[in-house]
């Protein structure tokens, strides 16, 4: 069975969901209080993280919105939540209703396998 040298990117499906501070505010007002308040403390101080945001509030009510973040590696996820809960975004502009963390594909990164279940059509 091969031996991983390199830790695996860290992949995090933060399912949130849009407080009524939030919704009060104009879409504009959306912006601004992101890219001045989020935004900043985010790029000031993690290193090795990505994002991508869905919009799921047409589908469910339950969680609003999936802010699908990539870590290089677990101390770079942790530094990212510490971030996040000291910015307006944690508990003010949206609830965290759920975070399912995770590694793409570890079973075939464990067993040395063939990453079978990662399909293109």
């Amino acid at each position: 069975m091969p031996t991983e040298t390199t830790t695996p990117p860290v992949t995090a499906f933060m399912l949130i969901k849009t407080a009524p501070e939030w919704l009060a505010m104009t879409p504009e007002e959306r912006v601004t209080a992101f890219t001045t308040q989020v935004v900043p403390a985010i790029e000031a101080r993690t290193t090795g993280v990505r994002s991508r945001f869905y919009d799921t509030e047409f589908y469910s009510t339950r969680v609003t919105d999936i802010w699908v973040w990539e870590a290089d590696d677990h101390e770079a996820y942790h530094r990212l939540i510490d971030v996040l809960r000291e910015t307006p975004f944690w508990d003010r502009y949206f609830t965290v209703v759920d975070l399912l963390v995770g590694t793409e594909n570890g079973y075939a990164r464990t067993y040395g396998l063939e990453a079978v279940t990662t399909i293109v059509t």
